[in-house]
């Protein structure tokens, strides 16, 4: 299973980060963050992960936002949670200095290639929680990027786990129903 004091110790700093924070469909934002962890929480149960490995998983799941949408550093994470869930964090975080959606997109799936499988399977889990219907807001193009986006995280990080890979597979075809 996983621990429970961990889980709501890592929750609780994320509930802190994210604030006043709202999803596009205007829910408080820690709504979004445990849907994420709900799916991380599932895997490691079909899975039978370990431990120690399922709470790095279920904490890098809740926190996954954290360093790229808070006014929270890797330092605090690290400081809280320690080492190995602040660079599972970090590896989760798009870096927004580089110029294009494109390249931040190949930067984070190269650093999270150089994580554990606890850590890329959050990747999986984040994009499954994403793939709803789109924002009235997106364009034609857009909605077509994001498929396109999907498919290039799954195609890199599908080993990291066998449940959320077919989890994230159904849902990229799902969604083709939104590209025009």
């Amino acid at each position: 299973m996983f621990s429970q004091d961990k889980y709501l110790k890592a929750l609780n700093f994320a509930a802190v980060a994210h604030k006043e924070q709202k999803t596009p469909k205007g829910l408080p934002y820690i709504t979004h963050i445990t849907c994420v962890a709900m799916e991380v929480i599932h895997a490691c149960e079909e899975s039978k992960m370990e431990l120690e490995l399922a709470d790095k998983a279920i904490s890098c799941a809740l926190l996954h936002d954290v360093i790229e949408d808070t006014e929270f550093t890797y330092d605090d994470i690290f400081n809280e949670f320690g080492l190995e869930v602040a660079e599972g964090v970090d590896a989760l975080t798009k870096d927004k200095n580089l110029e294009t959606k494109q390249l931040q997109m190949q930067d984070s799936i190269e650093k999270l290639l150089g994580q554990p499988y606890e850590v890329q399977m959050v990747k999986l889990a984040d994009r499954i929680t994403n793939l709803t219907p789109p924002p009235e807001s997106w364009d034609a193009q857009k909605i077509f990027n994001y498929h396109k986006e999907a498919k290039f995280i799954m195609s890199c990080l599908k080993n990291s786990n066998a449940y959320l890979s077919k989890r994230l597979e159904s849902k990229i075809n799902e969604y083709r129903v939104y590209i025009k």
